[in-house]
C-alpha cells in the first residue's frame, strides 16, 4: 500500500478534545505548503452526539462503515479504561488489519486494539497508569513501561496524550518522510521527531535553571552537528561534569545524550536526503560522520532503508545525477 492518505479517528463517549483537536491539526489541509492533502473523519459505533471528556456534545455524522476505506485507523481513548469493542468493530479492525491498512492506537485506545487479537504476540505501550492491569488482561501482548510509542508496522501503539501526537508525527516521518512531519510539527510548535523508546515519565519535580541550561545546549549542538560532537562536548557547553551531565540530561530528556544526538543526526540526513540534491557523502559529512560506510549502516539500522532508497522514496526535489566518473 502507497503512503496513507486516507485517516480514520475511531472515537466513543469521553474521548478527549484536545485529542480530537491535536489529531486532526496533524492531518489538516496544507496544500499552501505543498504537502500532501489527507481525507480526516471521524466516525463512531453509530453516527450521533458522543459526549466529550469536558462534557461537550459532539455529532459524529459516521458510523463504523466508515473504517472499510481507511488506510490509516486511530483508535481514540474514552472513559472507559477496560474498553470491550463490539463483534462489528472487531470485524472492522481485523478486516481492515488484512488488507494493509495502519491501525493505532494509544492510552486506553491500546486496549481495544488488545481486544481484537491484532496485538498478540507483538510489543505494545500504554499509558503509564495502566500498564499493570494491561498486561493481566492481555498476556499474550508484551507490554513495556519506558516508551512513548510502539511501532510494529501496521499497527502502532502510544502511551498518553502527547504521546498520542509523536506517534502521529512518527507515521507521518515513516509513510511521508521526514520533511513533510518537520513542516507539521513547526505548524503545531512541537518537537518533530521523539523516538519512541524515550521514557514516559521524566524523574525530576520542579522546572529549574536545567531547563534553560539544556535548551542552549540543545539549540548548540543542532547548529554544529556537522562536527564529531561527543557527550563530553555537550557536558562542556553545560559547564558540567559528563557524568553529572549524563544523568541530568536523561532525567530531563528521559533519553541518554549519545542516543539523543544519534536521532538529532539521523533525521537531519532524513531531511537533507528529500529536500536537497547533495551527494550522500556530502550528507554524512554536515551530519557528523565521517565514515560515509558507517552513516549508511546506522541509517539503515534505525530507519528501515539505505539513504538512497530512503531519498527515491521520499525525495521532494528530483533525484540527483551526476557525472559518470569511468572516464577518469
Amino acid at each position: 500500500m502507497s503512503a496513507f492518505r486516507s485517516v480514520v479517528v475511531f472515537a466513543t463517549d469521553g474521548v478527549s478534545t484536545f485529542d480530537i483537536g491535536g489529531i486532526g491539526a496533524i492531518f489538516a489541509d496544507r496544500l499552501e505548503a505543498e504537502l500532501p492533502p489527507f481525507d480526516f473523519t471521524v466516525c463512531a459505533e453509530r453516527p450521533g452526539p458522543l459526549r466529550t471528556d469536558l462534557g461537550l456534545s459532539m455529532h459524529v455524522e459516521h458510523g463504523i462503515e466508515r473504517l472499510d476505506k481507511a488506510e490509516l485507523i486511530i483508535l481514540m481513548p474514552g472513559y472507559d479504561t477496560r474498553p470491550e469493542p463490539t463483534p462489528e468493530l472487531v470485524a472492522g479492525l481485523r478486516a481492515a488489519n488484512r488488507r494493509g491498512a495502519i491501525i493505532a492506537a494509544f492510552c486506553t485506545g491500546t486496549h481495544l486494539l488488545a481486544a481484537t487479537g491484532l496485538l498478540d504476540g507483538l510489543r505494545a505501550s500504554t499509558h503509564w497508569h495502566l500498564l499493570d492491569d494491561f498486561a493481566q488482561v492481555y498476556p499474550n501482548v508484551t507490554v513495556t513501561a519506558d516508551t512513548l510509542y510502539i511501532d510494529e508496522g501496521l499497527v502502532i501503539t502510544g502511551a498518553g496524550i502527547i504521546a498520542g501526537i509523536d506517534m502521529c508525527l512518527h507515521l507521518l516521518r515513516r509513510e511521508h518522510g521526514a520533511a513533510v512531519a518537520n513542516v507539521v510539527a513547526r505548524a503545531l510548535v512541537a518537537a518533530p521527531h521523539r523516538d519512541g523508546d524515550q521514557a514516559q515519565v521524566i524523574t525530576r519535580s520542579v522546572p529549574g535553571d536545567e531547563d534553560a541550561l539544556f535548551a542552549g545546549v540543545i539549540h548548540w549542538a543542532r547548529n554544529n552537528l556537522d562536527r564529531p560532537l561527543l557527550v563530553n562536548d555537550l557536558a562542556a557547553q553545560a559547564l558540567m561534569s559528563p557524568r553529572t551531565f549524563a544523568r541530568k540530561f536523561r532525567a530531563a530528556m528521559g533519553t541518554t545524550p549519545h542516543s539523543w544526538l544519534l536521532a538529532q543526526r539521523l533525521s537531519r540526513a532524513e531531511e537533507l536526503l528529500e529536500t536537497t540534491e547533495l551527494r550522500i557523502e556530502e550528507i554524512a559529512r554536515l551530519v557528523g560522520y565521517n565514515s560515509v560506510a558507517v552513516f549508511r549502516e546506522q541509517f539503515a539500522k534505525r530507519r528501515g532503508l539505505s539513504p538512497r532508497a530512503h531519498r527515491q522514496r521520499y525525495s521532494r526535489s528530483p533525484e540527483p545525477s551526476y557525472p559518470s566518473m569511468a572516464a577518469g
